[in-house]
């Protein structure tokens, strides 16, 4: 089965999806369906990065259609630069992301509710797959995999095309005090205005950042920098141009509730108590670190509640993942 995504619909059959749509936004629907996801192999769910990138989100029963480098993850912020195909696990003991300027190289970030983040640099052809649970996310492992893609191959967050992809949804992710302290701790805000203007200063003591599609952006700069961004060069025209979560929690146009308390926590349910809307969390990190918001794509998918997609949370620490892959194309 091939999924179809758009910015608020996710259909699990192309035939069966216009039923889902308002019938005001129907045709535009159908239309954008086809042209962000053409026909592939069955099961995957594909992002259109780019021409010469293969990148995409396999379904629970999905094969991989070939061999992809994958490494033991420990829910850390250490980095792997990958130069063969033929890698094991085993010589990736410890690392949580991957990056590889070789073309054939396929590399995965494995998930079950932890976020997937596939990231491309078209000007130096570099690609990344990082994997950022909430540790990984309060470590800042996407702004440090783009720190070593800097130092190794010269890469510029300003040119980088990423991919939020399926992961557990800030209604699933109800967390203890404990892990929202984290995320305060590590400078996360509980309110986040995306639209709204910032100097770097005032980030720092706002918690807020600037998200504009501008090419006069300024990135985040304060003391959770880990490199030198770039944020003069224009934002691209991402092909999927879906840069807000179905699941973000917004107040309004230009407000998201990264930290949010839902009232007593209900037994047995995820409703109630403290939620933490993880994808959007990442998103920031990758703005503060120099990434044009309008290169971001948010899959929307919460892998809690979607049964295309395995989920620790719903099934067990003990269940499969799900490989997000992406490849530079021989």
């Amino acid at each position: 089965m091939t999924f179809w995504l758009r910015k608020h619909y996710l259909c699990p059959a192309w035939p069966d999806c216009p039923d889902r749509i308002p019938a005001a936004h129907r045709q535009s629907a159908m239309t954008e369906l086809r042209q962000i996801f053409p026909d592939g192999p069955e099961g995957l769910l594909r992002y259109d990065i780019a021409p010469e990138v293969t990148a995409f989100s396999p379904l629970r029963d999905a094969v991989l259609p070939m061999r992809v480098v994958q490494a033991h993850q420990v829910h850390g912020d250490r980095v792997a630069v990958v130069t063969s195909a033929g890698t094991t696990r085993e010589e990736l003991e410890g690392y949580d992301a991957l990056v590889t300027d070789v073309p054939g190289v396929a590399i995965g970030a494995r998930t079950a509710d932890c976020i997937p983040v596939l990231m491309y640099d078209p000007v130096r052809r570099v690609v990344a797959a990082v994997h950022s649970g909430w540790k990984g996310t309060v470590l800042k492992i996407a702004a440090k995999t783009l720190a070593v893609m800097a130092s190794k191959y010269g890469t510029r967050a300003a040119d980088i095309l990423a991919v939020i992809g399926p992961g557990i949804g800030p209604d699933s992710f109800q967390v203890g005090p404990e892990v929202a302290d984290a995320f305060l701790a590590a400078g996360f805000p509980e309110t986040w205005y995306p639209s709204k203007k910032h100097s770097a200063d005032d980030s720092e003591k706002t918690g807020s950042v600037t998200c504009s599609h501008s090419s006069t952006t300024q990135p985040h700069t304060g003391k959770d920098a880990s490199f030198t961004q770039h944020s003069s060069g224009p934002a691209h025209n991402f092909p999927l141009e879906i840069t807000g979560s179905t699941d973000s929690s917004p107040i309004d146009n230009h407000t998201i509730r990264l930290i949010t308390d839902r009232g007593p926590r209900i037994p047995g349910s995820m409703s109630g108590g403290l939620h933490i809307d993880l994808p959007q969390a990442v998103r920031l990190t990758l703005i503060r670190a120099g990434v044009h918001d309008a290169n971001v794509l948010i899959s929307g998918i919460d892998t809690y509640t979607h049964p295309g997609f395995f989920s620790a949370r719903r099934e067990g620490p003990s269940c499969g993942r799900t490989v997000n892959t992406i490849m530079l194309n021989p």
